[in-house]
């Protein structure tokens, strides 16, 4: 008799996530940020000597979304912040993988991003005025990371990400860091963000 492929994985914290059946008290933030932080954005091909993790963009796109809304509610920076935690367990898929998976990685993700959510408090979709802000920040990020470290021309940057209003992005600059150490900048947000809720 056959049996049903294993779906679920074992974190560190000791946890057992079940990706089709995610429930919010088998998700930690120490697991998140672990993961994230060894998850590579642009399938790892970007300068430098540490890879640019999900958890560093994380920590950026939250930051952004700050500057675009200044006067947003913590949990809303909670939202940025966690806004890419899915792929702590399922990696990040670059766009075009996206699309030649379909839409089941959709699902999936959605699953997973409502299970994080209810874990810390938020609701389980959030608002699409605040999904549009996030996805706003999510874009100038990717268009920073373009010309930064991932080898693209400003106006290749601009066609595929749309040119940023500078201001938005005045001072702020890509930054490399060990795994262990953007883990613990995401640990550290992700608990000031909660003490502000």
């Amino acid at each position: 008799m056959a049996t049903q492929p294993r779906a679920w994985q074992r974190m560190l914290s000791g946890r057992r996530l079940d990706l089709l059946d995610p429930t919010p008290v088998d998700i930690e933030i120490e697991d998140i940020a672990h993961g994230l932080a060894f998850v590579a954005r642009w399938n790892g091909q970007t300068m430098g000597d540490f890879a640019y993790s999900v958890a560093e963009h994380s920590l950026l796109v939250e930051e952004l979304f700050g500057r675009i809304s200044p006067n947003a509610p913590a949990k809303w920076h909670l939202a940025a912040l966690l806004h890419d935690a899915p792929e702590y367990v399922i990696g990040d898929m670059i766009s075009p993988v996206k699309a030649a998976v379909g839409p089941d990685y959709g699902v999936l993700d959605d699953r997973l991003t409502a299970a994080i959510h209810i874990r810390f408090g938020l609701p389980a979709a959030i608002p699409a005025s605040v999904k549009k802000q996030i996805k706003k920040a999510d874009r100038i990020s990717a268009w920073m990371e373009a010309i930064q470290i991932a080898g693209f021309s400003e106006a290749e940057a601009n066609k595929f990400f749309g040119k940023p209003d500078r201001t938005l992005i005045d001072g702020l600059n890509i930054r490399l860091r060990p795994p262990v150490e953007v883990r613990n900048a995401y640990t550290a947000r992700h608990e000031t963000l909660l003490t502000q809720l």
